[in-house]
């Protein structure tokens, strides 16, 4: 009940970024029910089972969505008189945690309902039946498997977030009204190096063990992939902080010094969001190579599925970037004070995007073309 108060009187954009978990909550929904639906339509087909495990993709990227709004949630923060009724960082964190749940919840059930009402199980056929035979309304759909599937989402999301949540409220790390350089540079480099290599090199020998290409092993090139991503993500910290360096090398004027600071100070924030978009780019390209030869493995909801992943992903980046530009703020104003120019912050911030592409898109072109390879091949 408390976590409805706190929702209720939560702001448009806190409301709007909880809407967007339930719209993606639903779209995963919707995903898995079309892949029970298909193995109920076509039963001891092999190709249900990898269906299936694609869903796990865009999971994936909703999950992490779901984490990145829990952690930006107003709720999270601490405020004055909460700790009086109990209500501490780890409570803070539970609210947080119930709203993710609640949020995911409520997108799991629009998703059962727009599958039951596109197979007629509510009111009829609509659209003339358009959706009879992808969903397979002439079977029962069994309610057991459904509600389970459904249910992965939101109690996924909700322990991610609720152990995301609580390691941030047990390191007891103030939130930085200035930017606070790290004397050291995030580690996961070397590590993420590995990952990415062991996933390029797993999707080329799951690509190349049959004669049509992805279809012959996807569990083989989602764990490759699923690596890859992982890779990417461990290494975008130490990659973003490289990007700070790279601003302030060879004398560098305030500008370029004040955005290699900043980039250095929020690379353990926004590092691992960009090392995700830079792997789901990676894929995507990838996937256009591999459909110009007109095969096309994935299904009817391949589109679905690349809208979720790319929109999750996208998204849980300027999450983190509002929250790092709403944790610069007193920077900002304490700049303005001294007399710093409004042009001079944004020429920063341009400093900043400019170097950031100057690293993680010659990243991305590069895996996505040894991720190309062996598809076209």
């Amino acid at each position: 009940m408390l976590a409805l108060r706190l929702a209720r009187g939560a702001g448009p954009l806190a409301l709007l970024r909880r809407l967007l978990v339930a719209a993606a909550s639903a779209g995963v929904g919707f995903l898995l029910l079309s892949a029970l639906t298909y193995a109920l339509a076509h039963p001891g087909d092999p190709a249900a089972l990898p269906r299936l495990s694609w869903c796990l993709v865009p999971l994936a990227a909703a999950v992490h969505f779901a984490v990145a709004v829990a952690r930006t949630d107003p709720g999270t923060r601490p405020r004055t008189g909460l700790s009086a009724v109990g209500l501490g960082p780890a409570g803070l964190a539970a609210l947080a945690a119930s709203s993710t749940a609640l949020a995911a919840t409520l997108g799991s059930t629009v998703a059962l309902l727009l599958v039951l009402h596109l197979r007629g199980d509510l009111t009829g056929l609509p659209f003339d039946g358009a959706g009879a035979e992808l969903l397979a309304a002439d079977r029962p759909l069994p309610l057991a498997a459904a509600l389970t599937l459904l249910t992965l989402l939101p109690l996924t999301a909700t322990v991610a977030a609720a152990l995301a949540l609580r390691a941030r409220a047990s390191a007891d790390t103030p939130d930085p009204a200035e930017p606070p350089v790290p004397k050291t540079a995030p580690g996961g480099l070397p590590w993420g190096c590995a990952l990415t290599t062991a996933g390029l090199a797993i999707g080329t020998y799951a690509a190349r063990s049959g004669a049509d290409g992805v279809g012959s092993d996807p569990a083989g090139v989602l764990a490759g992939w699923a690596l890859t991503a992982a890779g990417l993500a461990v290494a975008g910290p130490a990659l973003t902080h490289a990007a700070g360096r790279l601003l302030q090398t060879a004398r560098p004027g305030a500008v370029r010094l004040l955005a290699g600071r900043v980039l250095m100070a929020e690379a353990r924030r926004i590092g691992r969001p960009l090392g995700v978009v830079c792997a789901v780019a990676s894929a995507a390209a990838a996937a256009v190579a591999l459909s110009g030869g007109g095969s096309r493995p994935f299904g009817p909801l391949t589109g679905l599925g690349a809208a979720l992943v790319i929109g999750c992903t996208t998204a849980t980046l300027l999450v983190a970037a509002a929250e790092a530009r709403a944790l610069r703020t007193p920077t900002r104003t304490e700049l303005r004070r001294l007399g710093a120019p409004v042009g001079a912050l944004r020429s920063a911030a341009a400093l900043r995007a400019l170097a950031l592409l100057a690293v993680f898109a010659p990243l991305t072109w590069t895996v996505a073309t040894l991720a190309a390879v062996p598809l076209e091949g």
